[in-house]
């Protein structure tokens, strides 16, 4: 079969919007790549047979600039067809980062977006001001912490719930790995933690949040958010590296749920832990998060159970900040091995505007939970 001479691609606005690509190797292989990187990421078809036309001019991907940035490694940015992307966040992702994903020592380093394309996601429905408004505290940085661990009861852990709401704690939400567990149900869970934090804030007149965790099988994630909802749930936590972005942004988009979102990392390190492979953190905990809807992104900190960079860590706060259009800025919630001690550093580097996650380390500072938030608090401030 031949292909068509010059084929006319309908609904053409010649509307582009630009991925910037950081390209590890020598100058001739990092631009050899880059060519590649304009063909695999859009027609992903032989270069030399795609059709001269439309097709060519302006589906297939195009490198707009090409520029050192360090020793062996350059910055690509290739443009795409607004069209090319539909209104599907499944394929927006696919154009980021497809069958270039085969290619060692590319990454996704920035995405810049049209009003046109921005107009397709609601994106944060609380943002970061939002978030602050639901908590109602305004004066220092935020604190959430998880109930755990793995293999307590519901009640065990909406006993751990009110003591940390009751100390004052903003956000407390379910451990990731807490789903439907035979010793720990859903609903049981999710009722009793959620009645537990309402009795706390009756009588702290305080409005902590208890943010349940509804990532589940895709037909299940959001009966069991509109089941948090009804159960008094303050917030859902999400994890998108399970259950896919594109889930995370139908949760958030539905107004019968219309809760704060919490996204949470899990499954996800292979995307951002080499330096010249995946994503930046800019992106992929800022910019995409905020797109699939999140309310507040939590990733790993530099200094804690985990290792990474502390110029990582500043590019997921500014991705989940910086302007992008209409979207609004949302919160950066870092974690993974916070301590009380590391407070005072964290907040030369993230300032206020940031929710410090504080999970086994407030277990560790002593035995009564509520004393525990107490102290943390102060140590905020």
């Amino acid at each position: 079969m031949t292909l068509p001479v010059k084929p006319a691609v309908l609904g053409l606005s010649g509307e582009r919007f630009q991925v910037r690509y950081q390209i590890t190797g020598t100058e001739e292989e990092a631009r050899s790549l880059a060519q590649t990187a304009c063909v695999e990421q859009s027609v992903e078809f032989p270069a030399e047979l795609v059709p001269e036309g439309d097709i060519r001019d302006s589906i297939m991907g195009r490198l707009e600039t090409f520029e050192p940035a360090g020793a062996r490694r350059y910055l690509a940015t290739i443009s795409f067809a607004v069209e090319t992307a539909g209104a599907e966040f499944p394929q927006l992702l696919n154009l980021l980062w497809g069958t270039g994903s085969f290619f060692p020592g590319f990454r996704v380093d920035r995405i810049t977006l049209p009003p046109s394309l921005l107009a397709n996601y609601r994106g944060p429905r609380f943002g970061a001001a939002g978030l602050r408004q639901r908590v109602n505290v305004y004066d220092r940085p935020l604190l959430c912490t998880a109930i755990k661990p793995l293999g307590l009861s519901p009640q065990h852990l909406a006993d751990m719930a009110y003591a940390c709401a009751l100390g004052g704690m903003d956000i407390i939400k379910d451990d990731h790995a807490l789903c439907d567990q035979p010793f720990c149900r859903f609903e049981q869970r999710v009722t009793l933690c959620a009645q537990a934090v309402a009795r706390a804030n009756e009588q702290t007149g305080l409005a902590c949040l208890y943010v349940a965790n509804v990532t589940a099988p895709a037909h299940e994630i959001l009966s069991r958010a509109l089941f948090a909802r009804a159960a008094g749930a303050g917030g859902l936590l999400l994890s998108p590296g399970l259950t896919g972005f594109d889930a995370l942004r139908q949760v958030a988009d539905d107004d019968r749920v219309g809760l704060p979102i919490l996204s949470h990392p899990t499954a996800t390190g292979h995307c951002v832990v080499h330096p010249d492979h995946g994503f930046s953190h800019y992106v992929f905990y800022g910019q995409m998060h905020r797109l699939a809807g999140a309310d507040a992104s939590i990733y790993i900190h530099q200094g804690g159970r985990f290792q990474v960079r502390a110029e990582d860590c500043v590019a997921a706060r500014d991705g989940c900040r910086d302007e992008m259009g209409p979207l609004r800025p949302i919160m950066p919630l870092p974690g993974g091995g916070m301590t009380r001690e590391r407070i005072a550093d964290l907040k030369a580097m993230y300032g206020h505007e940031v929710i410090f996650l504080v999970g086994g380390g407030l277990h560790r500072m002593g035995p009564d939970l509520a004393e525990n938030v107490r102290q943390l608090i102060q140590s905020v401030r």
